[in-house]
Formats: structure tokens, C-alpha cells, sequence
């Protein structure tokens, strides 16, 4: 186990599969006196793709996150890998977006303060004033920034800038009831972490709830997954499901929707800043 004073860093990795992988990155973490905490590989025998996580640990003299980074490239290099180094202790810095539907928002806000996800939240974003007294109640910036279709441009651009100006790792999409324009979420490909009500595809349109109830759905569940430009059709992270039945009024099926969405939303989010995810073409490996 690690001591306080040791540091902790994970490395993700994914490259075309060979042999000697896990040897190698192993040999290295050893060599230069690393201890590994957590280890968890996965072969896509579909694709010929080897992924990995390591969290391991350092004490004494450390080299630092960059120190590390240089002393893996010469092995990423050799087996094409793409690859990341966080020093594990850095929270991911989040803004969370949101309209008028704050049960995400509030599930988010409070796990962060309670200290259960590696986040820091530099600030809200909302296109509506609404939930202003709940984000201050927790002492984090809000910033209204209204959305029309001839007011979107600006609006993205004010988004833009607020990322920027806090180094944002993550943004996420807690309800927000607004679709991010393609060369957004281009620009913030894997950066982008959305809930949406359902599996995919879903009931469609307003009160997808209240369609839901009207057709008699048996369960009801939420999908987080990343944003793309193709709309609700980003690499799934997480789903899950609540039981419904003939009893359930609509309101009823809302708040159990709430509550799964504010589940699976959350799960998401602590992968993400755990670096649990890795993207696997339209699909994802989450070593969670």
C-alpha cells in the first residue's frame, strides 16, 4: 500500500497486440522502482487490440508526472501505443452544465464536496438562471449564458473561454437541454461526458417520460456516454435500469428516472476522473 507521502500515478494505454507487452511496462515500473497498486489489461480479440491501466505508486526521489512520461515514450514508441500519465492524486477539473432539471447537477455537487470523485468544479454553466442558488449554496461560480439559435455561436464561444480559463479536463453534461454544435464537440472529442434518459435510442422529444409511462414501459434506465457529433451516439460509458410497473403514475417514473440517471451519471464521472475509460473505436473499455 502506498503511504501518504508516496506518489501515485496511472498509466493507460492501448496499442495493437503483441507479446512482451505487460512484460515490458512491468519491467520498466520495476526497474525504476515503481510499486503497482492495480493492474487490469483487456485483448479485443474483435480488433487485435491490448488495452491497460496501472496505478502504481513511488516513494523516496520521484521524477515527477513528466519525468515519467519521458521514461515511457521510448516503450510507447516501440509498440505504437496511445498513452497517457496522470499523477493520480490531480483532481480532473470539471465544468458541469445543466438547464432546468438539477437532480445530476445536485447528485454531482454533492458526492464532489463529500470528497467520493477526484473532481475540482471551477464552475456551472447554465442556460438558465434557475439553479444559480443551489451552485452557490456549494460556493462554486455560476454563469448564466442564455442559448437561442441566433444566440448559439456567442454562447459557445463564452463556453469556450470559460474551458480555457480554467484548464477545464471534463465537461459535464448534467441535463443540459441544449445540443453542442459539431465543431464543438469535435474540439472536445473525449472530453464531453453526457446522461441521457434511457437506453439509446429512446423515446424521443419532450416528457420522454411521460411517453414512456403512456406505452407502459417495464424499466426505465439512463445512458451516459460521450459526446459526438452525431447526436446521442457517442461511445457508451455506462447504462443501467430501474423496475416499472402498472401502479407507477407519471410522476413516479420521473423521480425513478432521476434517480438512475443521477446513479449512472455519477458512476461515469468517477471513471473518467479515476482514468478508468479508454476508447475503443465507437465503444469503450472502462476498468472500473
Amino acid at each position: 500500500m502506498p503511504t501518504s507521502t508516496d506518489a501515485e500515478y496511472v498509466l493507460l494505454l492501448s496499442c495493437p497486440d503483441r507479446r512482451g507487452i505487460v512484460a515490458t511496462v512491468t519491467a520498466l515500473l520495476f526497474e525504476q522502482g515503481a510499486n503497482i497498486e492495480e493492474s487490469q489489461q483487456f485483448d479485443d480479440v474483435r480488433t487485435d487490440q491490448f488495452f491497460m491501466r496501472i496505478r502504481y505508486s513511488v516513494g523516496g526521489d520521484d521524477v515527477g508526472v513528466d519525468g515519467w512520461r519521458e521514461r515511457f515514450a521510448p516503450v510507447a514508441a516501440e509498440y505504437g501505443m496511445e498513452w497517457s500519465v496522470r499523477d493520480a492524486r490531480v483532481p480532473y477539473r470539471a465544468v458541469l452544465m445543466v438547464s432546468r432539471f438539477g437532480h445530476c447537477l445536485n447528485d454531482l455537487l454533492f458526492r464532489w464536496r463529500s470528497g467520493a470523485l477526484n473532481l475540482e468544479i471551477p464552475a456551472v454553466v447554465s442556460n438558465h438562471p434557475d439553479l444559480e442558488p443551489l451552485v452557490r449554496s456549494y460556493g462554486v461560480p455560476f454563469h448564466h449564458v442564455p442559448v437561442t439559435a441566433g444566440t448559439k455561436p456567442e454562447a459557445e464561444a463564452t463556453l469556450r473561454g470559460i474551458v480555457a480559463e480554467h484548464a477545464v479536463d471534463l465537461v459535464v453534461l448534467a441535463r443540459y437541454m441544449q445540443v453542442l454544435s459539431d465543431d464543438l464537440a469535435t474540439d472536445l472529442a473525449g472530453r464531453v461526458v453526457n446522461i441521457h434518459h434511457s437506453f439509446l435510442p429512446s423515446f424521443k422529444g419532450a416528457k420522454p417520460y411521460h411517453q414512456a409511462f403512456e406505452r407502459g414501459v417495464k424499466l426505465v434506465g439512463a445512458t451516459a456516454h460521450y459526446v459526438t457529433p452525431a447526436l446521442d451516439e457517442g461511445p457508451i460509458i455506462e447504462q443501467d435500469v430501474v423496475r416499472a410497473d402498472h401502479r407507477m403514475t407519471p410522476d413516479e417514473l420521473v423521480r425513478a428516472g432521476e434517480e438512475v440517471e443521477s446513479r449512472v451519471l455519477a458512476r461515469a464521472v468517477r471513471w473518467h476522473c479515476e482514468s478508468r475509460i479508454l476508447l475503443n473505436g465507437h465503444r469503450t473499455v472502462v476498468f472500473s
